[in-house]
């Protein structure tokens, strides 16, 4: 405890530190504001709680931290801005033109976000339309529903942009990336109310001792989800002797850390996306065959075991798929080769690539699979009469978004206090991660 204290303060007393931690602060109050002002126009006593019956719009109100459900101007959050990422990123696998302004530095991203937040106004604009016809009952609009569509649509826009420039300031002034921590407040912000209704479930049927077992099940699956976020597999490389000037430097030896989980939370993303595809294709159906209209039924259950399945191979599918495409061995071999690394008994070049290609296909597999398990977590907390709203955080897109932004910021953090000349943030040392050589790619 006097440890933690002691860390605090300093924490404290390092000014520049002090001034982002309080400028995050106050980004975070001004967002959560937001999500709490309702569109003008509608009644929010009127407004359907769809969000109980459909997964899709419940993660989506689970990441936003309620604003969608409250028929909020930041209703969409910052994931209109993240899908616009994903294609940009995307584009620049498969489109010269983006590819060659990734290439460009400065100059080239500066072009790359500037198109990007253009996709972001366009992706926000359709999906808030989207968003207004399903979501908004017309019982519960006040106004001439023209105007209404038409004002809501401009200040969605301008909601999910003014997410995505509190984002950036945050990364600018405050701690961490500001675009996740955005979405890790409005993650965070549905625990308090998740837990209280858990908890008073649990009091009022007579089950405290099984909610403590909830609880310590969580804390496991939190260490869990750490530990598989935070794997990798080191690769020993070392660096021939140089000349400097007069002198010659002996050659040292470095690691490069091949993550196990190099995908991160972006395989659940996609596979989730897709998982809504095969009930709403069997809704089309559903009224001429009964065949159909039980494949519905089985893919709307996200606690049946075919939609598991299929979700589990899905993700084991994209973490394969997204590795390949972010991840170059033969571009690591040349980076290495011209820094004037090699791997300890393995030539350079051609093997070199098939070296790191095989220890990929080696790791991936068991991240694909360990990350399936963290995907599926929330379904079989729920089988075991877990709320939906607490059984989010068992596992899934949110418990991995929380470990993500919260090992980065402690890293920030701890990055201060040891330029400061203070003491870490963990009692046996840095935060791992810090203490890894990594070779430049």
């Amino acid at each position: 405890m006097n440890k933690l204290i002691t860390t605090l303060k300093n924490i404290w007393s390092i000014e520049e530190l002090r001034n982002r931690i309080l400028n995050t602060l106050l980004i975070i109050v001004i967002f959560r504001v937001g999500s709490f002002i309702v569109l003008p126009g509608v009644d929010p006593t009127r407004l359907q709680d769809l969000t109980s019956s459909n997964g899709l719009l419940g993660l989506l109100d689970t990441l936003v931290g309620g604003a969608f459900s409250n028929a909020s101007i930041m209703a969409l959050g910052i994931m209109p801005y993240i899908s616009a990422s994903i294609a940009i990123q995307l584009m620049g696998l498969a489109l010269p033109y983006f590819s060659k302004l990734q290439k460009e530095g400065e100059s080239g991203r500066k072009k790359l976000n500037q198109i990007t937040r253009w996709l972001t106004i366009a992706v926000t604009a359709v999906q808030g339309f989207t968003y207004l016809k399903t979501a908004i009952p017309t019982e519960a609009i006040t106004i001439n529903q023209g105007l209404f569509y038409i004002s809501s649509v401009i200040i969605l826009v301008a909601g999910t942009m003014m997410c995505v420039w509190l984002g950036e300031r945050m990364t600018e002034k405050g701690v961490g990336n500001g675009i996740s921590m955005i979405i890790m407040i409005g993650i965070v912000a549905s625990l308090p109310a998740g837990l209280v209704q858990e908890f008073s479930s649990r009091a009022n049927s007579g089950q405290i001792l099984f909610f403590i077992i909830e609880m310590v099940i969580l804390f496991l699956v939190v260490v869990f989800a750490v530990a598989v976020t935070q794997a990798v597999r080191r690769v020993p490389v070392q660096y021939a002797k140089q000349i400097v000037g007069n002198k010659v430097v002996s050659g040292q030896r470095q690691y490069l850390p091949l993550k196990v989980n190099i995908s991160g939370v972006m395989p659940i993303i996609f596979g989730q996306a897709l998982m809504f595809a095969p009930a709403a294709i069997a809704s089309l159906f559903a009224e001429r065959s009964d065949f159909w209209a039980n494949v519905q039924t089985v893919f709307s259950d996200f606690t049946s075991w075919q939609y598991n399945a299929l979700y589990a191979f899905l993700i084991i599918a994209f973490t394969f798929f997204y590795t390949a495409i972010t991840i170059n061995p033969n571009q690591m071999a040349d980076d290495m080769k011209r820094g004037g690394g090699f791997i300890p008994g393995v030539k350079p070049g051609i093997a070199t690539s098939d070296y790191l290609a095989a220890i990929l296909d080696r790791i991936t597999l068991p991240g694909a699979v360990l990350l399936a398990a963290i995907a599926i977590f929330p379904a079989i907390a729920s089988l075991f009469g877990v709320s939906n709203v607490f059984a989010q955080f068992f596992g899934g897109t949110s418990l991995l978004i929380l470990v993500g932004v919260v090992l980065d910021t402690l890293q920030q953090i701890e990055s201060y206090l040891l330029m400061k000349r203070y003491e870490g943030l963990m009692q046996s040392g840095r935060l791992q991660g810090r203490q890894t050589s990594v070779v430049s790619q």
